[in-house]
């Protein structure tokens, strides 16, 4: 199949076109490049691609496409605190926006990269599945939430969306990002030698590696309609739910002579929540999740030793929000966050 990544150049994409060439896809990227200069290590092999923002998306972008993987969006909630309105435009309007150009266009199937965030402020004793109810409480959440009901509007005989919910990711990337809880863990402990938890430590979170979620969209793309036809699926695994203090224990067990500090100071996080992953092995039985917490620690710190890692990287590079507040006072992009070029 002929398959439009969007976001192909970024944390996540990186990883996935090469799983869906060698699942026997054609890719085709799209991304407008914010953060294509965000590398790390050897600058990964390029595919053929369109350097267009995503609120630009028109029918002759999709001429030939038979599926998209939707990865494209502001990501992470200090982003959205700072541009709300631009999160919604870019993860809301614009995504629904590209779902339709899609369906017009022919494209059989929309792989959208949801996230387990929405499901925010719940009760943490019990596994969430698909249908417990959604709390987001970021704008980042709220877009996911809003853009999964009306991909469920447009989906017909001829056009199957799925939202693929992702647990947080972690793991290594030629393009890198450090402001996601186990990345940073990681990242703050090779430079220091301290792993720093501001919270109190004890809210839960599930995890993901974002190998495994390329893996999963690549078993989306070869599933039954039935199965995944305007369905939600959370991407993860059992074994991943684990409390902010417990990746912490994790990253001191794999950075040696590193020194574990939970300080309490900024309090308990409201977002807390344990997910079910039963419905992914049963709609997709032929993912196999092949990646846990303390292997991905070990591939972070077993690259920044290859490939090096130092301060002003780490804070300005390889987190999201710097790098767009640098884009925006060099005049990369403008206060819409549309390239100037």
């Amino acid at each position: 199949m002929r398959v439009l990544v969007t976001g192909h150049h970024g944390y996540i994409g990186t990883v996935m076109v090469p799983v869906l060439q060698r699942a026997g896809h054609e890719v085709v990227g799209l991304d407008s490049d914010l953060f294509a200069d965000c590398v790390h290590g050897p600058a990964p092999e390029e595919v053929p691609s369109l350097r267009v923002d995503l609120r630009d998306v028109q029918p002759q972008h999709l001429e030939g496409i038979g599926a998209v993987a939707h990865l494209a969006a502001l990501s992470n909630d200090p982003v959205g605190d700072l541009e709300p309105e631009h999160t919604y435009d870019i993860n809301h309007h614009a995504s629904v926006r590209l779902a339709e150009v899609s369906k017009a266009a022919g494209v059989s199937r929309f792989l959208y990269s949801s996230s387990c965030s929405i499901y925010g402020a719940s009760d943490s004793s019990a596994l969430l599945d698909e249908t417990a109810p959604l709390r987001p409480v970021t704008a980042y959440a709220e877009s996911k939430v809003a853009v999964e009901s009306e991909l469920v509007a447009l989906a017909d005989e001829t056009f199957t969306p799925v939202s693929l919910r992702n647990a947080t990711a972690y793991g290594w990337s030629p393009r890198l990002r450090c402001d996601i809880v186990l990345n940073d863990l990681v990242a703050g402990a090779f430079l220091t030698g301290a792993i720093t938890v501001l919270s109190d430590g004890t809210p839960w979170r599930p995890i993901v590696h974002i190998a495994d979620i390329s893996a999963a969209f690549a078993a989306a793309l070869d599933a039954p309609r039935d199965a995944i036809h305007a369905e939600a699926i959370n991407v993860g695994s059992a074994e991943d739910n684990h409390q902010v203090s417990g990746i912490a224990k994790i990253v001191a067990d794999a950075v040696p002579s590193s020194e574990l500090r939970i300080t309490g100071e900024t309090g308990s996080d409201p977002r807390s929540y344990r997910v079910d992953f039963t419905k992914l092995g049963e709609r997709l039985p032929e993912f196999q999740p092949a990646w846990d917490a303390r292997r991905g620690a070990k591939e972070l710190y077993d690259a920044f030793q290859q490939h090096g890692l130092d301060e002003h990287a780490y804070r300005h590079t390889f987190k999201r929000l710097p790098t767009l507040l640098r884009l925006r006072d060099e005049g990369v992009v403008d206060s819409s966050l549309r390239r100037c070029d």
